[in-house]
């Protein structure tokens, strides 16, 4: 995951120091340092305020796109869509989550609480995910309906 570089550019570019940023996301400043040197990962709710106050994508943070930003951009988290959006790219890939579980190297079940919504989707799962089907962060966070697949 590749996020850091683009926070702390960010950051800088508005001038706001480590100790404002970690006040705007409600956490500490040494929590907020951990994040940005990528010693500590991100929660995907940290990160999607981040985006937020910055009002760029999470594609754009995780250098997956050069498009800072989407048009029609919802604030939000959708889990339910989440969920539904997760499960619909598995069987496009005409995948068992036993199958995907072993090209993405994580635990069944893990796939199963991200599908079945009793867990929201870590961080590393989401890029991971992204980068090997070449799919948005926002559109399977339900924040973009468009596009769904990056070039």
């Amino acid at each position: 995951m590749n996020y850091s570089k683009r926070m702390k550019l960010l950051r800088t570019y508005d001038l706001i120091t480590q100790e404002n940023m970690a006040k705007i996301l409600g956490i500490s400043r040494t929590t907020y340092k951990e994040y940005e040197l990528q010693n500590s990962i991100i929660p995907i709710q940290h990160l999607n305020n981040f985006c937020n106050y910055f009002n760029i994508s999470i594609d754009y943070l995780f250098d997956l796109t050069d498009k800072n930003s989407y048009i029609n951009s919802k604030k939000n988290i959708n889990k339910a869509l989440l969920t539904k959006r997760l499960k619909k790219l598995r069987n496009e890939f005409g995948l068992s989550q036993i199958q995907m579980s072993k090209e993405l190297n994580v635990d069944n079940s893990t796939i199963s609480k991200y599908e079945r919504g009793k867990n929201l989707i870590a961080t590393p799962f989401l890029y991971q995910i992204c980068k090997k089907y070449n799919i948005s962060a926002d559109y399977l966070l339900g924040k973009i309906d468009e596009p769904k697949y990056l070039k």
